[in-house]
């Protein structure tokens, strides 16, 4: 009972691993698996079979073929052991070191060896040398085919075909046989390269790839970044130098008892409060979401992904404002999801509307569990704040799984009043106690108003 306990948990320690590796890290778990694989079943195949009819069935010639199986699963341990790091030195992430090519080499020459002693005995039949033969290079050449070029592969494989025929011909192998011998090692070394090289340059043209796309967001973070700061240049720039020098100015002129010193200041009071609100409308624009352009976006990134995303319904050109700004967020934060949670094929979004309320549906066949434990990520902070938006739109949001594997994500926003509602805007990192001061400027009264977490409860008013 404790023992299929233990089968049932390590299955789904299994299961739950592979559902949380990506589409290209599964392939990569794949081809390593597959080639490591490979030179057990060559193995098993190629060195078994002969026990039954071609090994002479005598204590020697048993033996012998005993000491060549015991070898070969040597081999093939050094190959797995090997096989992670010669894939890293093949994608140039690591250099496989010199030393740990010599244990997997001499194990060849030992297995030709016993197999020209199991000759010399006459203890084999020539059918049971050739696939002995075929199957002594398998498990080194698995992993040097990915140490070095193609030609050194080769030559490599020549040169191993020309010493089992020499070491063989020296033990007996005449006529047929012995080009066979040839033959045969060659069309082992043959197997390897054509079964795990195109495996290995596969991978890592889709590493490449994947790297490619990572640096691609990061050079389009950094552009953003770039036009915020030469936004807040543009505005702050001339603001700052002129505070300066008035600044400056009113220093001297309060210095020599001036009067003028006075409307020096209020002329600084006055830029600073206009490049104030300036600085809010440049950060208000930039936290805005147009939704055409967040679903242009949506749709770029996650066919980038290798999902494919499809639009229906209008972009909402003809919506209010602070609805497409709403559900522009939306679409930014599902299509998060999707690239974060599950593993999906297919996204669909939908855009309705009519006289009375607009509907946006996100839909994705990736239903999986998210790090809090939660269908989609459905109890994440992003999806809170989604409906936190749309509740001062009086709308509402609902996300969960919806039957067949798929997972969707329903916006709801009424458009009766929309043009008179705008959703509350928050400093990034402020909330309602940690307000900054608030500025209400008009033609003929500007105040100043600190809020809780300011220095002090000064309120200075200008008429």
């Amino acid at each position: 009972m404790r023992g299929g306990r233990a089968v049932s948990v390590l299955v789904r320690g299994w299961r739950r691993d592979w559902q949380q590796r990506s589409k290209l890290e599964r392939i990569d778990l794949y081809s390593r698996m597959t080639v490591s694989t490979m030179p057990w079943f060559f193995t098993l195949a190629w060195q078994v079979a002969p026990f039954k009819s071609d090994i002479r069935h005598d204590p020697l010639p048993l033996l012998l073929g005993l000491a060549l199986l015991i070898v070969s699963l040597a081999q093939c341990l050094l190959s797995n052991h090997n096989i992670r790091l010669a894939y890293r030195h093949y994608l140039g992430k690591a250099v496989f070191p010199r030393h740990r090519r010599l244990p997997p080499l001499a194990l060849v020459l030992v297995s030709l060896g016993l197999l020209a002693v199991l000759v010399g005995v006459d203890g084999v039949s020539d059918a049971g040398l050739l696939l002995m033969v075929i199957n002594t290079p398998m498990a080194f050449a698995t992993t040097q085919t990915l140490l070095v070029p193609v030609r050194t592969f080769l030559l490599q494989s020549l040169g191993f075909a020309a010493l089992g025929v020499g070491v063989l011909a020296a033990a007996g192998v005449r006529g047929g046989p012995l080009g066979g011998v040839a033959l045969t090692a060659l069309f082992g070394s043959a197997i390897v390269l054509v079964s795990v090289r195109p495996s290995a340059w596969s991978l890592g043209v889709m590493w490449q790839a994947e790297e490619a796309r990572d640096l691609q967001a990061r050079l389009a973070v950094a552009e953003e970044r770039l036009r915020f700061g030469r936004d807040m240049h543009d505005v702050l720039g001339r603001n700052l130098a002129v505070i300066a020098l008035k600044s400056e100015l009113a220093a001297e002129l309060a210095q020599r008892g001036r009067p003028e010193a006075v409307d020096q200041m209020v002329e600084v009071q006055r830029i600073a409060r206009t490049s104030q609100q300036e600085v809010r409308d440049v950060v208000r624009g930039y936290r805005e979401a147009d939704l055409s352009t967040e679903l242009a976006g949506a749709r770029g990134v996650l066919s980038a992904a290798g999902i494919e995303c499809e639009v229906r319904g209008a972009t909402g050109g003809e919506l209010p404002a602070p609805v497409q700004a709403a559900l522009g967020w939306v679409v930014r934060e599902a299509a998060t999801n999707v690239l974060r949670h599950g593993d999906p094929r297919h996204c669909t979004i939908r855009i309705g509307s009519s006289a009375d309320e607009v509907v946006l549906q996100v839909e994705n066949d990736g239903v999986a569990a998210a790090p809090d434990g939660t269908a989609g990520g459905l109890g994440g902070s992003g999806l809170a704040g989604l409906r936190e938006r749309l509740r001062a739109l009086e709308g509402s949001l609902d996300a969960g799984p919806a039957g067949d594997g798929l997972f969707r994500l329903t916006a709801t926003i009424p458009l009766s009043g929309t043009e008179t509602r705008t959703p509350s805007r928050t400093k990034p990192g402020a909330g309602a106690e940690g307000a900054g001061a608030e500025v209400t400027a008009g033609t003929e009264e500007a105040r100043v108003v600190p809020g809780p977490a300011g220095p002090t409860a000064l309120r200075e008013e200008r008429r």
